[in-house]
């Protein structure tokens, strides 16, 4: 008796078996030239220089990488010339290297740019440069982290993964009507705003009134220019030395004795702001601080210009026309630039996996609050995530060095 058996494409089978081959091939390939580390640090700013070298003080093994090709990019290539650290000296420091005995209290850019340099040396940290993370997911139990290098790739495993690109990562420009469509004059973010040499005589308009947006109005308003500046919201102006001195109050003081004392010394040598259109918060500077995380403006003579009429306030822009801007209280002006200073977001959640989203949310900004924002699961970690400035990245790089050590 004939029995049919039914027999298979050997075209088929052919592909079929191709396509396994080279998929296995592929992944064997991967898996081999697989870079391995046992701490993978995402970002070379202060927070991922700081943290690789208290790494490498306790003998782990740890690699950076880094999307630009320099370290500490923000300040090196992003931040204008006339910028200094807010903060004193000693405040600023990272971890296991003081500023020399003769740097000035308040450090200039230049300064701080060689005091990282020198502290990359010091520690024997070496950033691997254009580095593009481009994915970052766990698999058996490790970091899996997908790296762009120009036209290669490269594939990285680590078991621990420090997230230090920090909340100044991206440039944020609000969507204001008519800006993009309409806007004749030239517009940009303070990361692009060097100095104000070519905006001499022109009427510029600064966008925000932190420490960037006042210092950038402060400084193109010494060019000659017709310089207005947007405060649409209540804010803290204060000098460097009323901040120093109530950092060091309060060590000894409460939050609200230390807010009462420099708002005083904040009235004397201001005056009433909100005459000016500088309203102050309802909460003091440091209390605002912490329900906020808005730090306090450091004034460095925006507020003698506007109380002289060199600087104008103005409220919220409500649409561009061609070069009229139209404020939300009707009054309207005309204007050659825009530049603003409106802050910065987190880029973590448009490449980081991980399916609890257990430490960063949607924002790319850690979920826990202070001072457990640091450390999530599975050996992932946050570095400069904590709206502390210089000395939180520094507190954060050591809890998550000793961490790892004691795992």
């Amino acid at each position: 008796m004939y029995i049919y058996k039914a027999h298979s494409n050997p075209v088929l089978d052919s592909t079929a078996l191709q396509l396994r081959y080279t998929t296995t091939l592929t992944k064997t390939k991967m898996e081999n030239e697989m870079i391995k580390t046992q701490a993978l640090i995402i970002g070379a700013g202060p927070a991922g220089l700081a943290t690789s070298a208290c790494l490498n003080r306790l003998n782990i093994p740890n690699i950076v990488v880094e999307r630009e090709e320099c370290s500490a990019s923000l300040w090196k290539r992003r931040s204008y010339d006339c910028l200094k650290l807010h903060l004193a000296k000693h405040y600023c420091q990272l971890p296991h290297m003081p500023f020399p005995p003769n740097t000035p209290t308040f450090v200039s850019k230049s300064g701080f740019i060689t005091y990282l340099d020198e502290y990359a040396t010091r520690f024997n940290v070496s950033p691997r440069y254009n580095r593009n993370v481009e994915s970052a997911y766990l698999k058996d139990g490790r970091w899996i982290v997908e790296v762009g290098k120009g036209a290669e790739r490269e594939v990285y495993s680590a078991e621990y993964l420090v997230v230090a690109t920090g909340e100044n990562s991206e440039g944020v420009i609000p969507e204001i009507p008519g800006l993009v469509e309409s806007f004749q004059g030239e517009y940009l973010h303070s990361s692009e705003y060097k100095n104000g040499e070519k905006f001499a005589g022109k009427r510029v308009l600064v966008v925000g009134s932190g420490n960037s947006g006042m210092e950038i109005a402060y400084d193109v308003s010494k060019w000659d220019a017709d310089v207005s500046l947007v405060v649409h919201s209540p804010v803290h102006v204060l000098t460097r030395e009323i901040v120093r001195i109530g950092m060091w109050l309060l060590r000894f003081f409460p939050v609200k004795l230390v807010d009462r004392w420099c708002l005083l010394l904040a009235k004397l040598r201001f005056g009433d702001t909100s005459r000016y259109g500088l309203i102050r918060p309802t909460k003091g500077p440091f209390m605002n601080k912490i329900v906020t995380g808005r730090s306090p403006t450091i004034d460095v003579g925006c507020v003698d210009e506007i109380k002289a009429g060199k600087i104008e306030v103005v409220p919220s822009i409500k649409r561009i026309e061609g070069k009229k801007v139209v404020f939300v209280d009707g009054n309207t002006k005309r204007v050659d630039s825009i530049v603003f200073a409106t802050g910065y977001k987190s880029s973590v959640s448009k490449w980081l996996q991980v399916n609890d989203g257990d430490l960063f949310d949607e924002n790319g900004m850690p979920k826990g609050e202070l001072p457990d924002h640091w450390k999530g699961k599975n050996g992932l970690y946050s570095v400069g995530f904590g709206r502390q400035g210089l000395a939180g990245i520094t507190r954060d790089a050591q809890n998550v060095a000793r961490d790892i050590a004691s795992l």
